[in-house]
């Protein structure tokens, strides 16, 4: 029998998520009404009976069993090789569909052939906005976010601009990973995830790719998908009390990233303005006359910085 085309390929990986699986796959299946769709979740050494349930359930679905965790970006780039679908979409497994999200963002992309990479509007369980829309992280733009000093720098452009009612299609520089349509000549073109990005960074990192051979990166609100966010990195490590990340991969992903796209000299000022950042704001906590200032944390957490940016050689190699 020959082998036939998907309409769409949905990569997923799973790590410590089983109580999140069979709400994903409902949600999943409501959207995938209609169409072909090919299904490849890869399971990244889970220790929560993950594997079990998928073969139980779902024992028609591809299920790829790594015996090691190899990361976000290693681990779609395995299924990627695997897939067969026109278009790529990556979703993670705390991220539940609309009915319509599908169809609809395949219409987009049928209708935009110079849309390479699409997102699209993100929200909570409570229904509140998250971050969909977003835009080159930067030494400068990361440090007036983490010190509250853009409210000085009203031109600086930040990462995430949530001050417009993101109710249209927009152009943008990056969109999250939890909800990522591609199509396969872009994938085809300049490949998936750098497999140095163990965790964070490696979307923002291929939308970079993707807009600098020629594609556009567009925000799609058109639709909504739940995202609830975290759950697979509780497993691995503490959650940083600002965004949710795991701090040690947060930190080695962002200097791998300024290293590569912008130089030494970037990922130099980035160390420097984090520094100063964690310097500023327990001291502005201090003015503000609270007691528990949290300088000790600050501390450590420059600590962290600098002994990453040595372990990496300036953000030249990933320690994992």
């Amino acid at each position: 029998m020959p082998v036939t085309q998907s309409d769409i390929s949905v990569l997923l990986v799973n790590y410590n998520t089983r109580h999140l699986l069979a709400e994903m796959f409902e949600a999943l299946d409501r959207a995938s009404e209609g169409l072909s769709v090919e299904t490849i979740l890869l399971d990244n050494a889970s220790a929560d009976g993950s594997v079990g349930f998928l073969r139980s359930a779902y024992p028609e679905m591809e299920l790829i069993e790594n015996p090691v965790n190899v990361g976000f970006g290693r681990a779609n780039n395995q299924c990627l090789a695997r897939s067969r679908g026109r278009y790529i979409l990556l979703l993670n497994t705390d991220a539940f569909l609309a009915p319509d999200s599908l169809a609809k963002t395949l219409a987009y992309m049928e209708a935009n052939p110079r849309c390479g990479v699409l997102g699209a509007r993100l929200v909570g369980r409570d229904g509140n906005l998250q971050p969909s829309c977003r835009y080159f992280p930067t030494p400068w733009n990361l440090f007036l976010a983490r010190t509250g000093l853009d409210r000085l720098f009203k031109n600086a452009r930040l990462v995430d601009d949530m001050a417009w009612d993101h109710a249209s299609v927009r152009p943008c520089d990056w969109v999250p990973g939890c909800f990522y349509l591609t199509r396969r000549e872009v994938l085809d073109r300049v490949g998936l995830f750098d497999p140095r990005y163990f965790l964070y960074y490696e979307e923002v990192d291929h939308c970079k790719a993707v807009k600098a051979a020629g594609w556009e990166v567009v925000y799609f609100p058109d639709t909504s998908v739940v995202h609830i966010g975290g759950e697979s990195a509780r497993s691995e490590g503490e959650l940083s009390a600002l965004g949710r990340q795991i701090e040690a991969l947060q930190i080695e992903s962002e200097l791998l990233y300024f290293r590569k796209n912008h130089g030494r000299m970037a990922v130099l000022l980035d160390v420097v303005l984090t520094t100063l950042a964690d310097l500023i704001i327990p001291l502005k906590r201090l003015i503000r006359g609270k007691r528990s200032a949290g300088l000790i944390e600050y501390l450590k957490h420059i600590g962290r910085v600098w002994r990453t940016f040595a372990h990496t050689r300036w953000g030249l190699r990933p320690t994992r």
